[in-house]
C-alpha cells in the first residue's frame, strides 16, 4: 500500500488523510468547477472506498451538477479554501482538490471532463483523454 494522501486548507484549520489509490485524477471544466475555482477548471483526485480521516470543521454547501449529481463541497470557514467534495447519493466516493495536497506533485491528471464548457484560454494537458461531459461509467 502506498502512503496516504494528506492535505488541507491554506490556513491549516481543515485537514484530511486519505488511504488508498485514486480511481481517477482529472481536470473538470464544468461551469460549476469554474465558478468555485475562480478559473477555467478544477483539478480533482477521486477515491472509492478509501479510508478518510478528517480534522477540523469545514463548512459545506450542496449543488446539483449539470449531469444531475448532487455534490457536497467542503471548504474552510476561516480561509475559504475549497478542500474536498462528497456525494450524498454515493457515500463511498471522496474527492480532494489537487491544490490542497501537501505534495501536489502526486497529482497526475489522466483525463479532462466537461470539455463542452471549456474556455479557449484554459489550457490543460493536450495529451489527456478528453470527454465532452462525464466519461461513461464502468
Amino acid at each position: 500500500m502506498t502512503r496516504p494522501f494528506t492535505g488541507g486548507c491554506a490556513c491549516g484549520a481543515v485537514r484530511y488523510q486519505v488511504s488508498g489509490e485514486p480511481i481517477a485524477m482529472l481536470d473538470c471544466q464544468c461551469r460549476q468547477c469554474q465558478r468555485e475555482s475562480g478559473t477555467g477548471h478544477a483539478s480533482h483526485l477521486t477515491f472509492a472506498n478509501a479510508e478518510v480521516k478528517l480534522e477540523g470543521q469545514p463548512t459545506c454547501w450542496e449543488a446539483t451538477g449539470d449531469g444531475g449529481t448532487v455534490k457536497r463541497r467542503a471548504f474552510c470557514p476561516t480561509c475559504g479554501s475549497p478542500v474536498y467534495m462528497s456525494f450524498p447519493a454515493a457515500p463511498d466516493y471522496f474527492v480532494i482538490r489537487a491544490a490542497s495536497l501537501d505534495e501536489p506533485e502526486r497529482y497526475q491528471p489522466n483525463m479532462v471532463v466537461w470539455t463542452d464548457a471549456a474556455w479557449a484560454w484554459d489550457h490543460v494537458d493536450p495529451t489527456s483523454t478528453k470527454f465532452a461531459r462525464m466519461p461513461p461509467a464502468g
